[in-house]
């Protein structure tokens, strides 16, 4: 058992501790966010109001387009089946993924990233705790369906997947945050075309998702795209100033790198 550990942690960049060590803070910041979960569950009343308000903002500005948008393709099964999959699934999945490669493949740049992530994280646990917010699939008689419940058949706050949901969570967005925080990254890794052009679509897609599943509104996702680029100001002029120096971004060397695999 010794040695196949002994020669996994050989194929790591920096050994089994350093690992361990990524293992470690992210899970910290998970337990942040339920912590915050917590405290938000108590904020029942508060989150519907500050849901309305969202509503009534996008409303006073001409822009609450959501229930209208949702409504105009609730009848293509495939494409909201498609979705309800893909919000479920893909932030999960995809950001995951993303990150393994990263500090599989381009470890000089993970930490960059990786300290983007934990300030984002922060940023979006102290938004939450204090500007709690309903989704709008929590407002049918604003017109919008919780297609995820309605067409899938899941509950999202109940069960395994209430596990990784805070319902009162909308604002900001970590879900366009984190496309956000892969998708430039990835671009200026891609080495192919069709890389370059998955990255760049991603968020688009990410926001489709969200917005016609009911789980955010256009407000929502622009506090998200704001929590990601405050993250990524900090951890690149306050933290990559004052860290060590693996956590700037490093440039990548399209010779040195044009034999590895692409983003």
């Amino acid at each position: 058992m010794r040695r196949p550990i002994h020669t996994i942690g050989r194929l790591l960049p920096k050994g089994w501790g350093d690992l361990l060590w990524q293992f470690a803070l992210f899970l910290f910041a998970y337990q942040g966010y339920q912590l915050v979960r917590g405290l938000a569950d108590g904020k029942v009343d508060e989150a519907m109001a500050n849901g309305q308000r969202v509503i009534d903002l996008e409303r006073s500005l001409g822009t609450f387009f959501e229930p209208g948008f949702q409504q105009s393709l609730l009848d293509h099964q495939w494409l909201i089946d498609a979705a309800n999959f893909m919000y479920l699934n893909t932030q999960f999945l995809v950001t995951t993924g993303f990150l393994v490669w990263l500090y599989l493949f381009r470890n000089q740049n993970f930490y960059f990233v990786r300290n983007m992530f934990l300030v984002a994280m922060g940023l979006a646990l102290v938004g939450y705790a204090a500007f709690p917010t309903a989704p709008p699939r929590f407002f049918p008689e604003a017109g919008l369906t919780d297609t995820i419940a309605a067409v899938a058949n899941v509950d999202q706050d109940t069960g395994a997947v209430s596990l990784l949901v805070n319902p009162y969570a909308a604002v900001p967005s970590m879900h366009i945050a984190f496309a956000l925080m892969i998708a430039v990254p990835g671009m200026a890794l891609a080495r192919s075309g069709a890389a370059r052009l998955f990255w760049s679509v991603y968020p688009l897609l990410v926001f489709f998702v969200i917005v016609v599943t009911a789980n955010h509104y256009w407000f929502d996702a622009a506090a998200g795209a704001a929590v990601a680029c405050l993250a990524a100001l900090i951890a690149g002029h306050v933290l990559a100033r004052f860290g060590p120096s693996t956590w700037e971004w490093r440039p990548v060397d399209s010779r040195a790198a044009g034999g590895e695999a692409t983003a």
